[in-house]
């Protein structure tokens, strides 16, 4: 296998490679003073994640095998046609996803156990996935079946069907983890050539091993001793949110791209150096605020000031603000990776 750089530094030499971007210190310095409120307020906690209602909690034994689902199945929820038009329960996007495997597990359907989705059939998906319209499908039905089939089978061969089983070979490790997932799993393998190297983007392996932590609240199948080694989730939502802050800038030529809503192609330079960013940006606000709590609120909790509540912070500040972001574009592509 080609050596590849880790998430952490794929972003810093994308950045110090890209010919569409800029990074722009004013803005991380501005985004870091966002968290630092965030976390001196405790709008940024890992409780977050539990508190939401469509989320699993600690105590619920299903609980890993469902995050493993969900986060396997976790990508590209729009269409070129319209972006929120998929809605479970009312729900869109991420959470249409989630409302959708409560719903089945409701209707007795055994969807997190990898023995039943190894071998799930199409018209059964695509029943599980029914929109709340009844004629929505959900994009990438049969990628989705395929991913279903791809790892329920490695579970079931590997790892005798349960998804806890792989949490614990990588003994508390994070970066051990993320290697196990997208060395296993194929379609966790976002991965990318620029620039001469192999860059790692993860987005999901790594929002996998967040939602763990998060969910788990750093304890028993969610302690991780390495877990600032993962970084942010790079998605095509978030920038918005960076360009919104002034910490991330497109050339002009991205820019009018992005603007005529042209679908990349997953590994397009463009698309590449836009997540790349994202990453490094991250990166640099949570260094920068955790410096800040150390010198101005020493008596704050920094074990819990990490990328990944950052990124959950700003997911859910783009969802707050989208009348407000409406303007900014993003990037489109449609792929298993995000």
């Amino acid at each position: 296998m080609t050596p590849r750089l880790c998430p952490r530094k794929s972003g810093e030499y994308i950045v110090k490679h890209a010919k569409y971007i800029k990074v722009l210190p004013a803005g991380i310095e501005r985004l870091a003073k966002e968290i630092v409120d965030g976390v001196i307020t405790k709008r940024i906690d890992v409780a977050n994640f539990s508190q939401h209602e469509l989320h699993p909690k600690p105590s619920d034994e299903h609980a890993a095998n469902w995050i493993f689902l969900v986060d396997t199945l976790n990508f590209c929820f729009w269409t070129p046609e319209n972006y929120t038009k998929y809605k479970v329960n009312g729900y869109t996007g991420y959470f249409a996803l989630c409302a959708a495997i409560n719903r089945a597990m409701a209707e007795g359907l055994d969807i997190t156990n990898p023995e039943f989705y190894s071998e799930l059939d199409r018209q059964t998906l695509c029943s599980i996935f029914r929109a709340d319209d009844e004629t929505t499908k959900i994009p990438l039905l049969d990628q989705r079946l395929l991913c279903l089939h791809q790892v329920g089978k490695r579970l079931m061969t590997n790892w005798q069907g349960r998804f806890e089983n792989v949490v614990k070979a990588a003994n508390h490790s994070a970066v051990a983890l993320l290697k196990l997932i997208v060395d296993e799993f194929p379609s966790f393998r976002d991965e990318a050539t620029f620039a001469g190297k192999r860059v790692a983007l993860w987005k999901r392996a790594q929002i996998l091993v967040g939602d763990l932590w998060s969910c788990y609240r750093g304890q028993g199948l969610g302690q991780f001793d390495d877990i600032e080694a993962v970084t942010m989730f790079a998605d095509y939502r978030v920038p918005q949110v960076l360009v919104h802050f002034g910490s991330l800038q497109y050339s002009p030529e991205l820019l009018e791209v992005l603007q005529k809503d042209t679908i990349l192609e997953n590994g397009d330079p463009m698309e590449v150096e836009i997540r790349g960013a994202s990453i490094h940006i991250i990166e640099q606000v949570k260094d920068a605020v955790l410096a800040q709590l150390k010198e101005h609120h020493p008596d704050v909790d920094t074990r819990n000031v990490n990328s990944i509540l950052i990124d959950q912070y700003l997911w859910d500040y783009r969802r707050a603000h989208a009348a407000e972001l409406e303007h900014i574009p993003f990037h489109k592509v449609l792929s298993i990776y995000y």
